[in-house]
């Protein structure tokens, strides 16, 4: 594993995440409260990308789709699909599908860039 540089500090505003691609891995990259922050860029359950309309609340990433949530601190599940938009359907591919944890990076900055470990 090393570092890549991922983004300029610049470009990311609290609150704000951004979809990038590094070292060949799409990434959902972002700044909390808590600092920054770098997850797999698609939700674990429908591989909805989570830079459109993806929540951060309460140090959690929620998918915009069907609510499934995630911690940003280590990527566990904290709920699985518990709103599905179109119920039948949110439903049974909720229940066919492996509950996962979503894939966390490690973030630091060095200079002007936030970097992540790949």
């Amino acid at each position: 594993m090393r570092w890549h540089n991922a983004i300029k500090i610049k470009k990311l505003k609290p609150g704000k995440k951004k979809m990038i691609q590094v070292a060949k891995k799409l990434i959902l990259i972002g700044q909390s409260e808590n600092g920054y922050f770098a997850t797999e860029a698609l939700c674990r359950h429908m591989r909805w990308p989570l830079a459109y309309g993806g929540k951060i609340e309460d140090g959690c990433i929620k998918c915009p789709l069907h609510q499934t949530k995630h911690k940003l601190e280590d990527g566990s599940l904290i709920d699985w699909s518990p709103f599905p938009l179109f119920p039948p359907y949110g439903k049974l591919v909720g229940k066919l599908s492996r509950k996962k944890d979503l894939k966390i990076y490690e973030t630091r900055t060095n200079n002007e860039f936030v970097e992540i470990k790949i």
